[in-house]
């Protein structure tokens, strides 16, 4: 069976073609960061654009690639959902269209799903079930994926995603876009305990023992893992069983942190900051990953969504898995980033077990998983 795979969600125009689950025979991409660059983000309008002047050249071109035609594809996937809905429209629209010429059924896939199976186009493969954290611009979330199909939503940001947050931080010290590749590069010469930035553990609550003990909710968030207060005042002990992320705060805490040395005269120590910054925010994912297979009693770990690419998060995450001796599996950066075989692969599974899509299928910008 062949399944074209179409990737139109946000800024990267992909296709590919996948032979039944196992065999990848093409996967081409059409990045725009050039365009956005100088926007410092992605403009919704400008990418959606660029998308129409993409799609055809770059689908004709997996086909070509895979050595083969139209006719042969005998299943169209394409990204439905979450994303820039100008973007979806695209990709959806066109394999709407071409599946209504061609008479070639078609799905629509959910973008998460195709991040949370993207493991599954190496040769190593996980084992059913897995928690799977899924990190990237647009999205932090924690899953517990039981089948090919079978996905529940554990935790996830209520603010920033981890990509969004390395993409403003990198606004703030001035790094150009996308951000994440070039924080992770300044890091690589910093010191990750130069700079004490906060950790959002969302602790559901406080407990003060003491004279007066309480429950507050919501209370020490910014606390290391596994810290508690001691000296003078009253001992504390928080509950920390969110899965949830936060990097807001995070975020607003490193653009204080600059504004705070340029009014002292004193000069940005970027590699210091990215890489203190950067520590934060790898340290929660893992801890929360972690969180999530204890409570779940799972034994296998897996990684994906762009964010995933960076060298830090891939080493820390392997050196706790190997620590708690789970297995640990994250796909080549190429998979982790948006790409059309992701697509195929989710595709090839949906199809088995679903009717195919309908042409009054519309796209939609938030996940259904």
């Amino acid at each position: 069976m062949l399944t074209l795979g179409i990737e139109t969600s946000c800024d990267d125009t992909a296709a590919a073609v996948l032979r039944d689950d196992n065999t990848l025979l093409s996967s081409v991409l059409s990045s725009q960061d050039h365009i956005h660059t100088r926007f410092g983000g992605v403009v919704p309008e400008l990418a959606s654009r660029k998308h129409l002047e993409s799609i055809v050249p770059i689908v004709h071109e997996a086909l070509d690639r895979a050595c083969v035609t139209h006719s042969d594809i005998d299943l169209i996937a394409v990204t439905q959902g979450p994303g820039l809905i100008g973007s979806l429209l695209v990709g959806f629209n066109y394999a709407k269209a071409l599946s209504s010429v061609s008479r070639i059924p078609f799905v629509g896939v959910d973008h998460m799903a195709g991040h949370l199976l993207a493991v599954f186009l190496e040769e190593d493969k996980p084992a059913f079930p897995y928690i799977a954290l899924i990190v990237s611009g647009g999205t932090s979330s924690i899953y517990l994926a039981r089948s090919q199909t079978s996905f529940l939503l554990l935790g996830r940001t209520r603010d920033d995603a981890a990509g969004e947050a390395f993409d403003k931080v990198a606004k703030i010290l001035g790094l150009p876009y996308p951000g994440g590749p070039h924080v992770s590069a300044e890091a690589g010469a910093g010191n990750s305990a130069a700079i004490k930035f906060p950790r959002a553990w969302l602790g559901r609550s406080l407990s003060i023992h003491g004279s007066h003990a309480s429950s507050i909710p919501g209370a020490r968030d910014t606390w290391p893992s596994g810290a508690c207060a001691s000296g003078t005042g009253p001992s504390m002990a928080v509950e920390e069983d969110s899965l949830d992320f936060s990097f807001s705060g995070l975020k607003t805490s490193v653009l204080n942190h600059c504004n705070q040395s340029r009014q002292m005269g004193l000069p940005l120590q970027i590699p210091d900051i990215c890489a203190s910054f950067q520590e934060a925010i790898v340290d929660v994912l893992v801890e929360k990953t972690m969180l999530a297979a204890r409570k779940h009693n799972i034994r296998t770990i897996v990684l994906g969504g762009g964010v995933s690419a960076n060298p830090r998060l891939r080493e820390s995450m392997l050196k706790r898995c190997r620590q708690e001796e789970k297995a640990f599996f994250v796909p080549r950066p190429s998979f982790c980033t948006d790409n059309g075989a992701m697509i195929a692969l989710a595709g090839f599974y949906y199809s088995r077990h679903s009717a195919p899509g309908s042409y009054d299928q519309d796209v939609y910008s938030r996940s259904q998983l």
